[in-house]
């Protein structure tokens, strides 16, 4: 999402980053009674009296069945990553929170949600993603959101009272066998029309989602970019017949879905698993191969495929990582330079450049040449990997005239007995590194001063 931003911008868009918080709704519910199972078995360490599962099976609160039976039940969002949550429940609140209650649970909804923000906003900065407006599902129905929503769209003659048909294969979240609140969404090319509120009355994901659109439709924004996990590809239809009817087609929807990432180390899986708390963070891959390598390889394929993120791979020092072989071209390039004594590129941008005529050196002009229709052509696919893509071929036309000048001493870079010639390579040189780092930049990754390893590559 933030390479997307990125190349947005370098393609002269208005850009506004936005990270969604999902924290209304009955799996948000649940994640508070795993962290409240969690602040009690922190409380029978500390012992507590009454610090056992005995309230949470006489609530009346259905989201409770998440929690199990007993402490030794794996909890659905029950990780360990909602142990430290626990204890700093006890740590703020000590026995004040038993036997939980509506109040007691909301305010350690509220809490666990706020300590997973905190986590949440360390690994996106971590990773180089910043100046995010962060908008809060439970904030946008709050004020009144999900009720302007409907009411827009029954404004129209697009809502209306029924039920269902039962559909075919998984059973969605939202369908019920009763009569609920529902959008004409068929009007507008969904397959079906979905349901705002259940029989109860409550919005549904969808309705939230809804408002969630509305809200940024009110602030002036006509194009929409979404990032949504695969597990979502059938939300997408939906929410652009939400869209268009809200806005009479004036405003453009488009979702990038990305698939899961597979982390292999050692070339075996590393096995993931949130639920029952052995899972690989994001931290824990920016500590093991650093940001850069992290952003570089995440985005060496389109979002929708499926991706094996080998560990071993992404800091292997060869021409089948492109991670080291882009920035490889790029420290090359400026060992090049400063042997010649770090010319300006603005210094050198008038320089004539007839004597380039080895084919190798027309194949890196026009390979550059072509940058500004990949930003253009990748801004409008929505895909940023194609920028990785171009950087690995730039990367491989320069490369291939470093070991010609190797092989060949008319061609080298620098020669004090052809200063004309020098002056010509010294701005493709320059040139080079120039559109490089335009390239990292929208990828997000910084480029390197120089690598220990000086190694000939073989092209």
């Amino acid at each position: 999402g933030d390479a997307l931003a990125r190349l947005l911008a370098k393609a002269g868009y208005d850009v506004t980053r936005e990270y969604y918080i999902n924290d209304a709704g009955a799996q948000v519910q649940a994640l508070a009674w795993a962290a409240y199972w969690r602040y009690l078995e922190a409380a029978a360490r500390a012992g507590l009296p009454g610090a056992t599962l005995d309230a949470i099976r006489a609530s009346p609160d259905e989201s409770r069945a998440t929690v199990g039976a007993e402490f030794g039940t794996v909890l659905q969002y029950g990780g360990d990553y909602l142990v430290p949550v626990g204890e700093a429940l006890l740590a703020a609140h000590s026995g004040a929170l038993m036997p939980p209650s509506d109040a007691i649970l909301a305010q350690v909804r509220r809490f666990t949600v706020a300590a997973m923000m905190v986590s949440i906003r360390e690994d996106l900065a971590a990773l180089g993603v910043t100046d995010q407006v962060f908008i809060s599902e439970a904030e946008l129905i709050d004020a009144g959101m999900l009720n302007r929503a409907e009411e827009r769209l029954r404004a129209l003659g697009l809502v209306y009272q029924g039920v269902l048909e039962a559909p075919k294969g998984k059973m969605p979240d939202d369908w019920e066998p009763r009569e609920q609140t529902l959008f004409r969404s068929t009007q507008f090319g969904d397959d079906t029309d979905r349901a705002l509120r259940k029989s109860d009355g409550t919005g549904t994901y969808f309705a939230n989602d809804i408002a969630n659109h509305l809200h940024k439709i009110e602030r002036g924004f006509d194009e929409l970019v979404h990032v949504w996990g695969a597990d979502h590809g059938g939300y997408v239809r939906r929410m652009k017949a939400a869209v268009a009817a809200l806005t009479d087609n004036r405003v453009s929807l488009d979702v990038v879905l990305t698939q899961i990432v597979h982390v292999l180390k050692d070339g075996q899986p590393v096995r993931m698993s949130k639920r029952a708390g052995s899972y690989i963070t994001l931290a824990d891959l920016i500590d093991e191969v650093g940001r850069d390598a992290v952003r570089f390889t995440m985005l060496t394929r389109r979002a929708d495929a499926q991706m094996e993120f080998d560990l071993d791979r992404v800091i292997e020092q060869s021409r089948d990582n492109p991670v080291f072989y882009v920035q490889y071209a790029h420290a090359r390039i400026r060992s090049v330079l400063r042997a010649a004594g770090d010319p300006e590129l603005a210094d050198l941008a008038t320089t004539p450049l007839d004597s380039l005529t080895d084919p190798a050196e027309m194949a890196l002009m026009r390979r550059m040449a072509t940058w500004p229709r990949v930003v253009e052509a990748a801004a409008q696919a929505r895909e940023p990997h194609r920028v990785a893509f171009f950087l690995n071929d730039l990367s491989g036309d320069f490369h291939l005239l470093w070991n010609r000048g190797r092989e060949d001493s008319t061609l080298r870079f620098i020669r004090a007995d052809e200063p004309v010639a020098t002056r010509a390579r010294l701005a493709l040189v320059a040139a080079t590194g120039a559109v490089l780092r335009s390239g990292l930049a929208v990828m997000g990754v910084a480029p390197v001063e120089e690598l220990r390893d000086e190694r000939k590559l073989e092209d």
